[in-house]
């Protein structure tokens, strides 16, 4: 068994046993039993650190399962693979929950959701096409997408509507806040183009960045 193979099966274990339990109080021997797996199957392959880890990465698959269309605004496009992600975590909403708790309590899971955030970041853009570092630098992109995502998450926690509503409305509303981030960039970049050309700086762009 590759490691890919056990925690395909072992991450819906643990989430759905963290639903009635907290993630601090799982045991590696409980998500075994409820995975249909035994101990030896995670020797050298992961431990229970090792499998929180991997949680993050678990919800990031969500976001390429589907398909963009490139005629889409990257706001667009963004907007509909983080919902993916959302709806993918309202799938096992408790036990993410639980999770979550857990992850934001203690200096391992917070170790993890600085990486995970970034990787979540970088997987969005790849997932919809807009990871070329075309306009704003990579860099700048995950740090301001991690921080749209970040709020949409504390959303997603407090949702009350299964139409994730609030979810919605907190990932739209950051995701209008970079992308006229994004304009006024270029637009910067446009005007220190054309004055060191000598050119006469234009008032506007009409090419939205990514």
């Amino acid at each position: 068994m590759t490691r890919d193979d056990l925690l395909s099966k072992a991450i819906p274990a643990a989430l759905k046993l963290a639903a009635d339990a907290r993630w601090s109080e799982l045991t590696l021997k409980d998500i075994a039993d409820e995975a249909a797996l035994s101990l030896a199957d995670f020797h050298g392959l992961a431990d229970k650190i090792d499998l929180s880890a991997a949680i993050e990465g678990h919800f990031d698959k969500a976001m390429s399962e589907g398909a963009f269309d490139a005629d889409e605004s990257p706001r667009t496009r963004l907007f509909d693979v983080l919902m993916m992600r959302f709806e993918a975590m309202e799938d096992t909403r408790d036990g993410t929950k639980s999770y979550l708790k857990w992850r934001d309590s203690n200096l391992a899971g917070l170790r993890m959701r600085v990486s995970g955030r970034a990787a979540t970041a970088r997987w969005a853009l790849a997932s919809c096409g807009l990871d070329g570092g075309k306009g704003i630098p990579l860099p700048l992109q995950i740090g301001a997408l991690g921080w749209a995502i970040a709020s949409a998450e504390r959303a997603w926690k407090q949702e009350t509507s299964p139409d994730l509503t609030r979810t919605m409305a907190a990932l739209d509303a950051e995701l209008l806040k970079l992308e006229a981030r994004a304009e006024w960039f270029q637009g910067r970049k446009t005007r220190s183009k054309a004055e060191k050309d000598g050119e006469e700086p234009s008032d506007s762009s009409e090419e939205t960045t990514q």
